[in-house]
């Protein structure tokens, strides 16, 4: 009687779980799935978005997406935008946050001050960036009598850095409280063990802090990087992609694509080759880095 009762019980218990999932699994697959499937398949098409008609083309979009010099010219700023974001945003989160896990005075303080430009939409952070290389910045030089050049929107040479400085500023204490968040997980013992064994502070870093941080190395790199690799509403607010086109990301000249130039069908292909390579990017980088910390 009892393993009846007992019987009856998990099956509610799984009806309920299985009730809890399906909203859940509802809008994933209205939200994902199916936008998915359908830019797959209007890749497949010339359909303008507005006409009823959707004239097959086959893989046509996809071959002449190699020959893009446009789209190829995006991918190279994408590419150099997300190679600069991810090695100095991991670089200065984690010093950053070795920094206030030191034990330094104010620690709750720096790290609000930190966090609150991750706080601020990036649209508003574009803005912001651009009044301060065009106006706030060239006051400087008023000032001191300097010849500093701080348009850096202004020139295609200079553009990606003004990007990397302004997205950097942003996200740089998001990523630091994750990396603090795993330096205070380190046991302390660890460190006084290496103490005795006459380790310096530079050998406990390399051998102690980076090994035992791997989980949270793992999440900022393919964070950051997938992340920047979708880039658009930054350069919307700040450059437009400008000068000329030199700061048109992927995601941005999709939208140039489909939206400005009605080719849905070619911008449905764009953004499904995004998507391959995100996913493509990301895996390999889960592997890679999963894989250093089984070994550690």
């Amino acid at each position: 009687m009892g393993n009846i009762k007992t019987s009856g019980l998990q099956k509610r218990l799984e009806r309920q779980y299985f009730l809890l999932v399906i909203p859940g699994f509802i809008v994933f697959t209205v939200g994902i799935i199916i936008p998915a499937i359908l830019a797959f398949r209007y890749s497949l098409t010339s359909w303008n978005g507005l006409t009823v008609d959707k004239p097959f083309v086959g893989l046509k979009n996809y071959i002449n997406l190699f020959h893009d010099t446009n789209f190829l010219q995006s991918w190279w700023f994408t590419i150099k935008f997300t190679i600069g974001n991810t090695i100095i945003q991991n670089v200065f989160a984690l010093l950053f946050a070795v920094a206030l896990d030191s034990g330094i005075k104010a620690q709750k303080l720096y790290r609000t001050v930190f966090f609150i430009p991750c706080l601020i939409s990036s649209v508003i952070v574009g803005f912001i960036w651009l009044k301060m290389y065009s106006n706030v910045l060239p006051e400087i030089n008023d000032v001191l009598g300097t010849n500093i050049n701080f348009l850096l929107f202004g020139s295609g040479e200079t553009v990606l850095s003004g990007l990397l400085i302004a997205n950097n500023w942003q996200w740089i204490g998001y990523w630091m409280l994750i990396y603090l968040a795993g330096l205070q997980s380190i046991p302390a013992e660890l460190y006084e063990a290496a103490k005795v064994d006459g380790a310096g502070a530079v050998s406990r870093f390399f051998n102690i802090t980076i090994p035992m941080l791997a989980p949270s190395i793992t999440i900022c790199v393919v964070g950051i990087t997938t992340g920047s690799l979708k880039v658009y509403d930054l350069l919307v607010s700040s450059t437009g992609g400008g000068p000329g086109r030199s700061s048109t990301s992927v995601i941005l000249q999709i939208y140039n694509t489909a939206i400005g130039s009605r080719q849905f069908g070619y911008g449905s292909a764009m953004s499904v080759t995004l998507v391959l390579a995100l996913l493509l990017v990301a895996l390999i980088q889960v592997k890679t880095l999963k894989s250093r910390e089984v070994q550690q």
